[in-house]
């Protein structure tokens, strides 16, 4: 038999994935069995940064310091329980029962030193003996965390925007402070009403309190804004309040001139004489324009600066071709008006006031991380509930500060504007959902990642950062440390760490 070189040409086969990195496909079918094994696994493996950014912040000794401790008597004590809703609700949890699910876990056994966590009773009688004295130790817990994180990220802005703005909390059955107000998603039904107050810059939490269903009064916006001074980060030279038309008071003004802090607020039943001449539109739109006055309304004790934004109406197209026009020229256009203590221009003025609109989104993050859980019937527990999910929010913000921080380093301010941040939800799947094993022997305990895990380089970078700030406290001191000591290192190691 003659072969054709044309016809039977054999070729050698190019073999797939030569030139991968080893990684191969294990095919799971319905036969494929299943079995146990005696070491510990956890699907929480991003706990051992919280671990080591509590310790970087030392977190528990301020705790000592600066928790004021209930008159119930624990045999586990405050901290252990705190940290217990901490973990909680950074896994995700948001209402005490959950503590069933996670009950097993080795990390957060491990993170707590226990081998089986108490009843979830335990949680709900300490968490029904703490209450307004515990919530504000806690605000001053988070403000002096504030200052650590700042420091230790290098955060300097000597300018902020305070973003106020109040929610509804919809609420069911007889819990103490619920009263039927102002509620457009359930009409009619009881709610609370807390109030809230976010750092635009950081995306991060200042101060807040739980309210009754009631609308915010001026005395009460202005008790608000006082508290804002010492928990403020020492670095920050100029405060601008931004507040909605809710707020809008004498009062609320006068806290602000008396902190210093220049304000920009929405009104509301006033009509300030603006000039009909002075109206000036900015760009391509010239049908959108902008006035300003100085004005002092009935019962205030100063002449403020109010600006203006004109819209024209939009008209329905009669079909019948006949056009109604309106009798009074304003009734042509839709304003809004604000108060403000800036001297820029108007339309710089109400541009810098939109950017509260944020502000809704966070509150709504902050709602879904557990501010919406009413987990007693008594206020004062909710209220201190309140606090402890917004510390877990807060330490998210921080963890992922962390994750980031060598990338910002590297970029300019326009970049860093540019670049879009994460929601804790998305955050959470990054950085905490991570498969991990446990391994013990010679006193150590060490916790293993898979060496094919996509975020590997992340996850070094977050543990790496946080240990240099164990390692040196100096950095809360000197921020520029992180420029000459603590640039990232190229590793070829897999996602390894021991912990002592």
């Amino acid at each position: 038999m003659v072969k054709s070189e044309k016809q039977h040409n054999e070729k050698n086969g190019i073999k797939q994935g030569e030139n991968g990195h080893g990684r191969k496909t294990r095919k799971i079918r319905a036969s494929t069995r299943h079995g146990y094994t005696n070491e510990y696994l956890s699907p929480y493996g991003g706990l051992l940064p919280l671990v080591k950014l509590w310790d970087g912040l030392k977190f528990e000794s301020l705790f000592s310091k600066l928790y004021c401790e209930p008159s119930r008597e624990t045999q586990y004590g405050s901290l252990f329980f705190i940290k217990g809703l901490l973990l909680l609700l950074f896994i995700g949890f948001c209402r005490l029962h959950h503590f069933v699910y996670v009950s097993e876990d080795p990390m957060l056994l491990g993170i707590l030193g226990m081998e089986q966590l108490p009843a979830v009773s335990t949680f709900w009688r300490y968490l029904q003996s703490i209450g307004h004295n515990q919530s504000l130790s806690l605000l001053r817990l988070m403000g002096v965390l504030r200052e650590r994180a700042w420091k230790s990220l290098g955060t300097d802005h000597e300018r902020i925007h305070i973003d106020v703005d109040t929610t509804v909390e919809t609420v069911y059955g007889f819990i103490q402070g619920a009263k039927r107000g102002h509620n457009p998603g359930h009409r009619g039904k009881k709610g609370l009403r807390p109030v809230l107050a976010f750092i635009s810059e950081t995306r991060e939490y200042l101060v807040g309190k739980l309210r009754r269903g009631e609308t915010i009064s001026g005395r009460e916006v202005a008790r608000f804004i006082l508290s804002f001074a010492k928990l403020i980060p020492s670095c920050v030279k100029q405060v601008i309040v931004r507040m909605d038309a809710e707020m809008y008071s004498w009062v609320a003004v006068k806290a602000c001139l008396r902190r210093g802090y220049d304000y920009i607020i929405s009104v509301k039943r006033t009509r300030p004489p603006f000039d009909s001449e002075r109206w000036y539109s900015v760009g391509r739109d010239k049908e959108i324009q902008y006035n300003h006055c100085f004005f002092q309304p009935t019962g205030w004790g100063k002449v403020c600066r109010f600006v203006a934004q004109r819209i024209p109406k939009e008209r329905d197209n009669d079909p019948s071709g006949s056009v109604q026009f309106e009798l009074f020229e304003d009734d042509r256009y839709k304003y809004r008006i604000f108060v403000t203590s800036l001297s820029s221009k108007p339309h710089r003025v109400i541009e810098e006031y939109d950017g509260r609109a944020g502000a809704e989104n966070l509150i709504g993050e902050a709602k879904r991380e557990g501010l919406a859980a009413i987990p007693s019937k008594k206020f004062q527990s909710n209220y201190a509930y309140f606090q402890i999910v917004m510390l877990s929010y807060n330490l998210w913000r921080y963890m992922v500060g962390f994750a980031n921080l060598n990338d910002q380093k590297q970029k300019t301010k326009e970049d860093r504007k540019e670049t879009i941040q994460n929601t804790i939800h998305i955050s959470r799947l990054k950085l905490l959902f991570i498969a991990a094993k446990i391994i013990g022997g010679k006193n150590r305990v060490q916790i293993n990642y898979s060496s094919h895990l996509s975020g590997k380089e992340r996850l070094d970078r977050l543990i790496h950062n946080l240990d240099m700030l164990r390692k040196h406290p100096e950095i809360l001191n000197s921020p520029t440390y992180w420029h000459k000591q603590c640039q990232f290192p190229m590793q070829k190691i897999f996602c390894t760490k021991t912990v002592a």
